[in-house]
């Protein structure tokens, strides 16, 4: 298999035409491979690690904890071209939690891996279930998926939403409209 640098290169000089040893691009194909392990570095990552939890303070906490409007940058497996938007991540406590920063590191995680955005979304939600069995986990995700804007279709400014709701969110429709009132807010 060639290296990752050749691959680039081929790229410019094949696929886009373009000169490989043009000034403006000889640094480009160690420029995209250090990219690319940023955009890629949640495989290096466990959410198992990252969720770890604690008792203290969610012994008498029985209600949504919600973090509204986490960043999402990723990319789509298909083009691996980006997608971006926001995640909604909620959920009610059965005796533990987690620190806040940790759902937002967990959706990173599960984003800086080649993705498709239902997969993102169950697998943010399915991580929280598995580390802290809580009584209920919503995930909302709402993207913009630029192999859609920029290419094929070429519609600009759609964007994608995609939910995950487990436990009490699934099948109790009051709290499932209270943690859906908290998000809008």
């Amino acid at each position: 298999m060639p290296d990752k640098l050749t691959v680039v290169a081929d790229l410019l000089k094949v696929v886009i035409g373009e000169d490989p040893n043009r000034g403006g691009l000889i640094e480009t194909p160690i420029r995209v491979a250090k990219a690319w392990q940023h955009w890629a570095g949640g495989y290096k990552e466990d959410p198992a690690e990252i969720l770890k939890t604690f008792e203290d303070g969610a012994e008498d906490y029985n209600q949504i904890i919600l973090v509204k409007d986490i960043p999402i940058y990723s990319h789509c497996e298909h083009h691996l071209a980006p997608f971006f938007g926001v995640a909604h991540v909620a959920y009610i406590p059965d005796g533990k939690i987690v620190g806040l920063s940790k759902l937002s590191r967990v959706v990173d995680v599960f984003a800086r891996r080649l993705q498709v955005q239902e997969r993102l979304t169950s697998q943010v939600a399915n991580a929280i279930q598995d580390a802290l069995q809580p009584k209920a986990v919503g995930v909302i995700i709402e993207c913009r998926h630029m192999c859609m804007e920029s290419r094929g279709i070429q519609r600009q400014g759609a964007s994608t939403v995609t939910s995950a709701m487990k436990g009490l969110f699934e099948w109790d429709r009051s709290a499932k409209e209270e943690l859906l009132d908290l998000v809008r807010r």
